[in-house]
């Protein structure tokens, strides 16, 4: 028999206390809950993951490929209160969508396309000048550009069902939340109830734009990029308030469809993008005829009674008050993570002041809950990073693979008017990292020669890239402001993946006659003060 454990009072009075205040603070029910859980046979999946844009599906179906059971949630609640729901924001005028997420239905794919519809009425202009006899009338047809638009995103939504199908991946149509850092509480669009299981969970539900509640009228009667790629009517004359790449995007298509279109602006265009850039970019949409309201906020939204809105505005800088009527008033003043209201506050996931998610290489601050795409803290709000980061994660957490989500050196592009597409450093940010001294910049303004028969102005299409001064003068930045600058821009973003060089850039031909071919020729820095306007062929 073994002898008897002896404990002292003291050592008893201690346990006593640990005990007491492990239970108090809810600590002992999760080690509970989690012990109850411990082995993969008590659970339902291997993997849920709620939300069901680009970022959600990809990680499902890495997943799957494992021969793992996973589980996809998605919903959208069209609610005309625009109060939140437990998964999703929904549109305050309604609107709702199918499987893929803000990209697909609400996003890039259908802002892509509208920009192009407005490309093409360019175009006509410019073929007229090419000699093409082009008469008639020009006007677009709305309702014809938005079935064609939502015919594709439909086709679209049917594919990634599709696809979840092919890869065994099964797919709920329904709110979730947590009950328990494992247990998740889905709820159909009938109402039912269901209590799922899971190993591991991922958090993909992406943001929602914002409105400003303190603004009357704001929810009632505007309207966001949530409802602009499916508006059944015409938008008429239009105020974009924001000046977000969504608010300028949005802006810029407009008008070049044809609707007489505003930007209200409270401070600076494109925030967190290279600041000589976005000055340029405004510059341009300006030039083009798209009044930008400076330091202005709206302070009040009223219909009047002929249906259009009537907008109270005020300058922030002289104090003045001004008026004006528009057709349609659309918000662009950012986007909130979608967190508040899945019952995060039944795990220990940690959230920051703004609702993104805390954690490191996807992970939460619960080992076996992490978060990818726009929610995540420390993530970037792009598509293709939402993916990518999907993949990478499936593939660390069922396969052997170690690699991580890169988050420097992504590109994007901004599809305004004239496209501004970029990759690494600003060079605010590189002054800011490495000293002003420490860097060179080359730049050039040129035109590209499609514009010369057309006669378009050229003022605004400029590059410039942002090197190191010392040893092989590591490019830092690339920026390209012209035409079809994400196609331009993302051959550069893999060399710079590579460790692209300014002796490797000027090394490289260039293709003739393109636009591309100025960005290998830069060789005029803004130090030496230079004129940097490319001359000749």
């Amino acid at each position: 028999m073994a002898a008897p454990m002896i404990i002292c009072r003291a050592c008893l009075t201690k346990f006593s206390n640990i005990s007491r205040n492990v239970h108090r603070n809810g600590h002992f029910s999760q080690l509970l809950q989690r012990h109850r859980y411990s082995t993969a046979s008590n659970y339902d999946y291997d993997l849920v993951v709620i939300g069901g844009g680009s970022g959600g599906l990809a990680c499902s179906k890495e997943a799957a490929q494992f021969d793992k059971k996973v589980l996809v949630m998605d919903y959208v609640d069209p609610s005309p209160q625009g109060m939140y729901i437990l998964l999703l924001h929904p549109s305050p005028q309604g609107t709702k969508w199918g499987l893929g997420g803000t990209c697909v239905n609400v996003g890039c794919i259908p802002k892509k396309l509208m920009h192009q519809a407005s490309l093409l009425g360019e175009a006509v202009h410019d073929a007229k000048k090419y000699g093409w006899n082009i008469d008639g009338n020009h006007d677009i047809t709305w309702e014809k550009l938005i079935e064609g638009v939502q015919n594709h995103v439909k086709s679209l939504n049917w594919g990634h069902r599709v696809q979840l199908k092919d890869k065994r991946v099964e797919y709920l149509n329904a709110k979730g939340s947590f009950l328990d850092e494992h247990r998740i509480k889905a709820v159909m669009a009938n109402g039912k109830e269901k209590v799922i299981t899971a190993a591991n969970v991922v958090i993909a539900t992406g943001m929602r734009p914002r409105y400003p509640v303190e603004v009357p009228g704001a929810q009632e009667f505007s309207i966001s990029s949530d409802d602009i790629f499916s508006l059944q009517k015409p938008p008429g004359k239009t105020l974009v308030i924001g000046a977000s790449y969504v608010a300028l995007e949005c802006a810029g298509f407009l008008h070049g469809l044809g609707f007489p279109t505003s930007l209200m602006v409270r401070s600076i265009a494109l925030r967190g993008f290279d600041r000589q850039m976005a000055g340029l970019v405004a510059d341009h949409m300006q030039g083009v005829g798209i009044p930008f309201l400076w330091t202005c906020v709206p302070i009040n939204l009223e219909k009047d009674n002929n249906g259009q809105i009537v907008v109270t505005y005020q300058n922030t800088q002289t104090e003045e008050i001004h008026q004006d009527v528009f057709d349609t008033v659309m918000m662009a003043i950012g986007r909130d993570p979608i967190t508040s209201n899945i019952g995060l506050e039944n795990t220990s996931v940690q959230v920051n002041e703004k609702g993104y998610v805390i954690g490191e290489n996807e992970q939460s601050t619960v080992p076996h809950i992490y978060a990818i795409g726009d929610i995540l803290e420390s993530g970037k709000e792009l598509t293709p990073v939402a993916i990518r980061a999907g993949k990478l994660l499936a593939q660390r957490l069922f396969g052997d693979s170690k690699l991580h989500m890169d988050y420097t050196t992504v590109p994007t592009t901004v599809f305004t008017p004239l496209e501004y597409g970029t990759v690494g450093l600003s060079e605010d940010a590189a002054i800011r990292r490495f000293g002003e001294d420490n860097i060179e910049v080359y730049h050039a303004f040129y035109k590209p020669l499609e514009y010369s028969v057309a006669e378009r102005p050229a003022e605004q299409c400029y590059i410039k890239m942002i090197c190191r001064r010392d040893g092989t003068q590591q490019v830092l930045g690339l920026h390209f402001l012209g035409p079809h600058a994400g196609e331009v821009i993302q051959g550069f973003a893999a060399a710079m993946k590579c460790g692209l060089t300014l002796d490797t850039m000027q090394s490289t031909i260039g293709i003739h006659p393109t636009c591309a071919e100025e960005i290998v020729k830069l060789h005029i820095t803004k130090r030496s003060g230079l004129d940097p306007t490319v001359t000749g062929c």
